[in-house]
């Protein structure tokens, strides 16, 4: 089958930001699908396509079975709320001409935005095509719980997206037990659900042979380390909280990298540098490949997020993930599944939310118990191994979409013999 899937933020692992849909569109070729991936240009993100774009787009097969449709509309973390909202609505309404026009089996669509739905409902109404819909954060539920759009008619306007979004897709994929429970509540037969959560790409994060760190930051110190967004969701305001502990205690080598952009990043930037917190370094955004390189020299992972209760089982943080696959021990400072994974598996440390005092605690534990520290890495990766390997996820994933594409197509086989 041929598959028409639209993700407005893809990227290749050459750019800084998760590989979710790369690495499922690789594993539908490899059994035996081809795939039109339909995107934007994401800040931060790399399509692989290079050529100029000819009337707002570009288009190319970055590998054998693999098309890339690229709209010419950039979109990064930092741009205001009205300049994302045009954005979004811009790419809906390029990719309904797509949905409309392409010759495909089958469309698959995945937020975030919430508008990334919209080609999918058109190409099930429209043209009766089988209809996958993958929901990566509870939309309008996050921006409400979060404060960020307050707005009746625009919360309104959403939540009527989102349940035509659902009743249109014939099946659908949920990113965390939450997010799965979400759907349900909006009437949908947990039969047409299915958890795959974000993986762990182990074949990047392991095993680096090329580990480095910034030069301020000692081989002594222990190093832990923050690799994501800088946006209000992320909570980071609470990782220099603790750097401010950590530095009345005189724990100086112990050292708080971030890596990545985001909304906020320079106002934190300014935060630390008027708190003069010299054990906190920023960094740009990078490949995975040298992220992998960069994980394999740290020593803790931290899954920072602000203490929203919504996020506590609504979220899969493609961090938390990475984290797992190098190895890496874990500290989380909010209670839901993730929490109660690292609680069963002893992988790492969760903490309380706005509690720089505990998150401080954590980290000086791990630097004055190495050896246990290390067996807490060792434990994240078997986790990693038994049950979140990209591999065995993206198959569960084919399998998903290959028995919609079968179903829907015997149905309008009876439909038409009827």
């Amino acid at each position: 089958m041929k598959v028409l899937y639209f993700h407005q933020h893809f990227s290749t692992p050459q750019g800084a930001t998760g590989i979710r849909s790369y690495e499922m569109a690789r594993r539908l070729i490899e059994r035996g699908h081809e795939v039109c991936m339909v995107c934007g240009s994401y800040k931060g993100g790399t399509t692989g396509l290079t050529g100029p774009f000819v009337q707002g787009k570009r288009r190319g097969t970055i590998q054998p079975g693999f098309e890339v449709v690229e709209f010419d509309l950039s979109y990064g973390n930092a741009d205001g709320f009205l300049k994302r909202t045009l954005t979004f609505l811009r790419f809906a309404l390029h990719s309904i001409k797509l949905a409309l026009s392409e010759n495909y089996d089958l469309v698959f669509a995945t937020t975030t935005p919430l508008t990334a739905g919209i080609p999918g409902i058109f190409a099930r109404w429209l043209r009766r095509k089988p209809f996958v819909f993958e929901v990566r954060d509870l939309w309008p539920e996050l921006p409400r719980a979060m404060g960020v759009i307050r707005n009746p008619f625009i919360l309104w306007a959403m939540s009527m997206l989102e349940w035509l979004s659902y009743k249109s897709a014939h099946r659908l994929i949920g990113l965390s037990p939450g997010i799965v429970d979400g759907i349900a509540r909006r009437g949908i037969p947990r039969a047409k659900i299915t958890l795959i959560p974000n993986g762990c790409d182990i074949d990047i994060f392991h095993g680096s042979s090329a580990p480095w760190r910034p030069a301020c930051i000692l081989n002594t110190d222990l190093l832990a380390l923050f690799a994501g967004t800088h946006g209000k969701a992320n909570g980071l305001n609470a990782v220099l909280d603790a750097a401010v502990e950590l530095q009345k205690r005189g724990r100086t080598d112990i050292k708080i990298l971030l890596v990545g952009q985001g909304a906020l990043k320079d106002s934190l930037v300014e935060k630390a540098k008027n708190m003069d917190l010299t054990n906190v370094v920023f960094h740009e955004p990078m490949s995975k490949s040298r992220l992998a390189n960069l994980m394999a020299s740290a020593d803790v992972g931290l899954q920072i997020l602000a203490n929203v209760p919504a996020f506590y089982y609504g979220t899969s943080p493609n961090k938390f993930f990475d984290y797992l696959a190098a190895g890496l021990p874990v500290l989380n400072n909010y209670p839901g599944w993730l929490a109660d994974l690292i609680t069963e598996h002893e992988c790492g440390f969760v903490v309380s939310p706005d509690n720089p005092q505990e998150f401080a605690d954590a980290l000086e534990w791990a630097a004055d118990n190495r050896d246990e520290l290390l067996r807490k890495g060792r434990r994240a990766l078997a986790l990693a191994k038994a049950q979140f390997d990209r591999k065995s996820l993206s198959n569960l994933f084919v399998d998903w979409l290959e028995s919609t594409c079968t179903l829907q197509s015997n149905n309008s086989n009876r439909e038409l013999t009827k």
